[in-house]
């Protein structure tokens, strides 16, 4: 058997298409959704995210801006600056690029942020929103992952899932939203035992513990579909998830490659959740 590929950066742009359809409908309407990205110093990987993400915004048709700080910024520094952006009606998403200097408090960060901008999904509001079943802003990764399953129309309800790692940033959302549809859901860690033989058991697999290769061919059920959330540099300087892609591929039924699985769609819900939030701003105006 050799797994069907799920394409991640052509899933993400078909999305990102049809959000820029939607973007045209809510600037007609007289608002432009708006992105603002919070930077605080120089780590040269975030600089590159937080510079893709506001292109994608800008090819979306959205408004972006990027507001930058000194590495050695205060606390009371970048909370001045998530209230300005909390009032802003220009910005419907805020995204507080991580990791932030160790100095600095990252959940009373978080915290501070309008739980109605809060697009990266990670205000306790939000958490306690999904948790509860409610509508809110998730994670966009998790987000991601749903969506990739949805796409590839992937049988998720009554089907045994794992969850590869309990992050509050992937494993425990994503695990709820499995939950949500239905699938009987196992969330393993670094202390969980006979791990090889849970995941034996998935037919759906979500790998995010950030440990190259560690999920092998022996681990997966003949047919499940694994998603490799991971990202991991080898010495050689190559790119890996934690999924041994060229032999799991020969077992699995779907499975995501890395890079170009996962990745694409976090920066493609991103977009989708400031859209949501700017016509969720165009409802208010409406109303009121």
């Amino acid at each position: 058997m050799t797994a069907r590929l799920i394409d991640g950066k052509k899933i993400a742009l078909e999305i990102r298409n049809q959000i820029a359809i939607e973007v045209k409908e809510v600037v007609a309407k007289g608002i432009v959704p708006g992105l603002a990205a919070v930077l605080v110093g120089d780590h040269p990987a975030s600089q590159v995210y937080v510079r893709n993400k506001r292109k994608s915004a800008r090819e979306a048709g959205m408004h972006s801006e990027l507001h930058e700080l000194d590495k050695n910024a205060s606390l009371e520094e970048v909370l001045k600056l998530v209230d300005f952006l909390n009032r802003d009606s220009k910005i419907h998403g805020i995204l507080v690029q991580l990791p932030l200097p160790k100095h600095l408090d990252e959940k009373k960060i978080i915290n501070a942020i309008s739980p109605e901008k809060d697009v990266d999904g990670l205000h306790p509001l939000n958490a306690g929103k999904l948790m509860m079943g409610e509508a809110g802003f998730v994670p966009c990764t998790p987000l991601g992952v749903m969506k990739l399953l949805e796409y590839m129309k992937i049988e998720i309800k009554g089907a045994n899932a794992v969850v590869l790692g309990r992050s509050h940033l992937v494993g425990k959302p994503v695990a709820l939203m499995l939950l949500q549809k239905d699938a009987t859901v196992s969330i393993c860690h670094s202390k969980t035992k006979d791990l090889a033989e849970i995941i034996k058991k998935a037919d759906i697999v979500v790998a995010a513990v950030g440990k190259a290769l560690m999920v092998t061919e022996e681990m997966i059920k003949a047919g499940a579909a694994v998603i490799d959330v991971g990202i991991n540099r080898l010495p050689d300087g190559k790119l890996v998830g934690d999924v041994d892609f060229e032999k799991v591929s020969k077992k699995a039924g779907f499975i995501t490659p890395v890079p170009g699985g996962v990745g694409p769609m976090t920066i493609a819900m991103l977009l989708s959740n400031t859209l949501v939030s700017a016509q969720n701003a165009l409802k208010r105006e409406i109303m009121s």
